[in-house]
């Protein structure tokens, strides 16, 4: 829909143009709704933001993905409270990942999220899901809501200035439309 100010407006749950094109994604949904192939994935790109934030590597020290973590009193131990979420998923489906990756001595903190961030990662899941994964797509569409991760707490807003975005046409989904951050491009009916 396009409104007479130029924003166009979208229903994030089921914005199946908007194609996410990142080589990370640290989902603010909890873990257990990713497949399999979502929850390894969530392992190790979340392990090398730890590396990140650790000072351990010189990639992705921008990532946007990673101002959350940032940006809170203690990244390393915010990032080591994501990963003991992830492992324990991992855990309750019989995965052998490695308990020794994660600091346990970590402090509990809360950061926030969007509910519209909440909305386009369910969207943005939904559409990876169809193809990837119709067993596990089944089971969590028409759900009518998602938690967040144990460590965010959901506060009212649209999608997280944060996350990147490219917009595809519905009809055309291989000619792109523009890509920038969403912020002021796109907002929630």
């Amino acid at each position: 829909m396009e409104r007479t100010d130029g924003i166009k407006v979208i229903n994030p749950v089921s914005a199946i143009a908007l194609i996410h094109r990142r080589t990370m994604r640290i989902w603010s949904l909890h873990p257990k709704y990713l497949d399999a192939k979502g929850l390894v994935a969530l392992w190790r790109e979340t392990l090398l933001a730890k590396h990140v934030l650790e000072g351990k590597t010189r990639g992705y020290k921008n990532h946007p993905q990673l101002n959350r973590f940032k940006k809170s009193k203690s990244p390393v131990n915010a990032i080591n409270q994501y990963l003991a979420e992830v492992y324990h998923e991992a855990s309750a489906r019989k995965y052998n990942f490695d308990r020794k990756k994660i600091n346990w001595k970590f402090k509990r903190s809360k950061l926030t999220v969007t509910s519209g961030q909440i909305l386009y990662e369910t969207g943005h899941l939904l559409n990876k899901l169809k193809t990837r994964d119709p067993q596990k797509y089944n089971e969590l569409n028409g759900q009518m809501t998602f938690d967040a991760h144990s460590m965010f707490k959901i506060v009212t807003g649209d999608i997280e200035n944060w996350e990147i975005v490219t917009i595809k046409k519905a009809n055309n989904p291989k000619k792109t439309v523009f890509k920038n951050r969403i912020k002021n491009e796109v907002k929630f009916a």
